[in-house]
């Protein structure tokens, strides 16, 4: 807040008078819409680092199902594996279901993180239904695969839209100096020389 009012008030110092006044108050609401927007630089390496690890995990609490394992115990196991942000919610979420919880209510405790959401939701739903949640894990991990490709593939394309930018602004001169300038001389000396 104190930084889009300070943003706004150099605008009105700079601009001055009424266009400055209103350049101002334009200002001061987008400023502090995109301070509002920015997210903490540890908040998203953290949910970075969830989404990455969280195809494996749900591919590894799959396997220990399959095996036989009960879900605390599968959940454990993969909360030692992945360690991480992302082990150290499913080792909370595992000593709740060894203590004894509702798996509804803890795995809903995790599904309030939006990294951890789809995870947390599809254990909930296969608590709630009684679904094998050996198949369900399964689809999590496959539809986390395909989430982050998707990721990966508009950063990509992002890059080039990035690259274009430092490029037109090299060239936009250039074009000017050597296009535009020359033509716009030629036609004013016809018109202004008879």
């Amino acid at each position: 807040m104190i930084t889009s009012a300070a943003v706004g008030g150099l605008a009105i110092l700079m601009i001055g008078g009424v266009p400055g006044v209103v350049a101002g108050l334009l200002t001061m609401p987008m400023v502090a819409f995109a301070l509002q927007r920015r997210q903490d630089p540890a908040t998203r390496r953290v949910r970075e680092r969830i989404i990455a690890d969280l195809p494996f995990t749900a591919d590894l609490m799959a396997a220990c199902l399959s095996a036989g394992r009960p879900v605390g115990a599968a959940t454990e196991i993969a909360a030692n594996a992945v360690a991480g942000p992302l082990g150290q919610r499913l080792s909370w979420v595992s000593s709740q279901l060894r203590l004894g919880a509702d798996p509804e209510p803890t795995w809903a405790h995790l599904a309030r993180d939006p990294s951890t959401g789809q995870l947390a939701r599809a254990m909930s739903r296969a608590a709630q239904s009684g679904a094998p949640v050996a198949d369900v894990l399964m689809r999590v991990a496959d539809d986390a695969r395909e989430a982050a490709r998707a990721t990966s593939v508009a950063a990509a394309r992002s890059v080039g839209v990035k690259a274009v930018a430092p490029l037109g602004l090299c060239f936009l001169p250039a074009f000017v100096l050597l296009g535009i300038i020359p033509v716009i001389a030629g036609l004013a000396s016809t018109i202004v020389l008879p």
